[in-house]
């Protein structure tokens, strides 16, 4: 099982910057030296479907939603276990649930399922 964490959502401008957290843990594995995890962000707006925002690979490729692209940045902890998704110039639209989702790995071969945290609220005014 995979568990993660998100955190940094919050109420800001238009205008405005975030950065959000998403810690991943898992148990009931054998023990890897080499773990790592694929880690993505998806966002919910009320009444619309999940979307994707934003992905950083275990191999440290990153891709980005066009609805994004030029404002958000993904980036991984050293620990390889948290990704952060800075988002500036943020727009009433970029309002919604942020979802983490994340499977694990050891070494290149995958040993999860994707997993899904419980969101993080992000609220933009204008």
């Amino acid at each position: 099982q995979v568990r993660l964490v998100e955190s940094g959502g919050g109420s800001v401008q238009a205008g405005g910057s975030l950065r959000l957290s998403c810690a991943a843990s898992a148990s009931g594995f054998p023990y890897c030296s080499r773990a790592s995890y694929d880690m993505s962000w998806y966002r919910q707006a009320p009444g619309k479907e999940r979307e994707f925002v934003s992905a950083l690979d275990s191999e440290g490729i990153t891709s980005y939603a066009d609805s994004v692209k030029g404002r958000a940045t993904i980036s991984q902890a050293n620990a390889k276990n948290t990704v952060y998704l800075q988002m500036n110039s943020l727009k009433p639209e970029d309002t919604a649930m942020y979802y983490c989702k994340a499977r694990a790995l050891c070494g290149r071969v995958i040993v999860s399922d994707y997993y899904w945290g419980q969101g993080t609220q992000v609220t933009v005014s204008s």
